[in-house]
C-alpha cells in the first residue's frame, strides 16, 4: 500500500475523553430531570454536535430543551473539566510526532470545533496536524464517512492512500467506509462490535506500537 497521510481520531485514540464525556452528559441529563438509557453512551460514540444535542435533547430529555441550549451547556462543561486536566492517552504525543515526521497527518474528531483546538493547542499538537475536521463540518457524523472524506480531501490525498486510526465501533465503520485503511486501538471500557472490529486492517492495544513500519506493511 502506498500510505501518504495518516489521519487521527481523537477522543479515545489521543484523548481518554470518552469516559469524561459519559460522566458530563449523565450528569447534565440527571440535573435537567432526564434518564440516561443503558444503551445511550454507546448511540452517542461518533455523533456529531448536532445529532447529539438532538438525542440528548429529544430523546432524554423530552423535548424541554432546545438542541441548541443543550450543545452550548454540555460543551461549557467539558471545557471546565479539560481546563482541570487534560486525559492523554499513553504514546499519545510522541505516536504523533513520531508519524509527523514521517507522514501528513489528519485529524477526524467528533469533537466540536472548539474542543478540538483548546485540546491540541493544549498538549502541543495543534503545529502537527496539517488538517483537522470536526463532525460539526460535515453533514453527517461517524458512522458515515462524511468527515474522513473531508480531511483526505483537503490533505489533497485519496482517501485510499490514508491509514486512520481509530477505537470505536462507528469510528471504524466511518473510515472503512471512506476507502481506508484503518488500525484499531479499542479502548476496554467500550470495545467495538466484532463485525466493526473485523474491518481494522490491525489491531493493537498500544499506540506507541503504531511506527512508519507497521504502517507500511498494511
Amino acid at each position: 500500500m502506498d500510505v501518504r497521510a495518516v489521519v487521527f481520531d481523537l477522543d479515545g485514540v489521543l484523548i481518554d475523553s470518552e469516559p469524561v464525556w459519559e460522566e458530563v452528559r449523565r450528569s447534565y441529563v440527571a440535573d435537567r430531570g432526564g434518564r440516561w438509557l443503558p444503551d445511550s453512551q454507546d448511540r452517542l460514540m461518533g455523533m456529531s454536535t448536532e445529532e447529539w444535542a438532538s438525542y440528548l435533547a429529544e430523546d432524554l430529555l423530552g423535548g424541554r430543551l432546545s438542541p441548541e441550549d443543550v450543545a452550548y451547556e454540555v460543551i461549557d462543561r467539558m471545557r471546565l473539566r479539560y481546563a482541570e486536566e487534560v486525559p492523554l492517552l499513553p504514546g499519545a504525543v510522541e505516536t504523533v510526532r513520531r508519524l509527523a515526521d514521517a507522514y501528513p497527518l489528519g485529524l477526524n474528531s467528533s469533537s466540536p470545533r472548539a474542543l478540538i483546538d483548546l485540546l491540541l493547542a493544549e498538549v502541543g499538537l495543534d503545529s502537527l496536524f496539517r488538517v483537522t475536521v470536526s463532525t460539526e463540518e460535515v453533514d453527517q457524523g461517524k458512522p458515515a464517512p462524511d468527515g474522513y472524506l473531508m480531511v483526505a480531501a483537503r490533505l489533497d490525498v485519496p482517501p485510499e492512500n490514508c491509514v486512520a486510526i481509530e477505537d470505536s465501533g462507528n469510528g471504524l465503520r466511518s473510515a472503512h467506509a471512506a476507502g481506508m485503511r484503518v488500525i484499531a486501538v479499542p479502548r476496554p471500557r467500550h470495545p467495538p462490535a466484532p463485525d466493526a472490529l473485523a474491518l481494522a486492517a490491525y489491531e493493537t492495544d498500544d499506540l506507541r506500537a503504531i511506527d512508519r513500519d507497521l504502517i507500511e506493511s498494511l
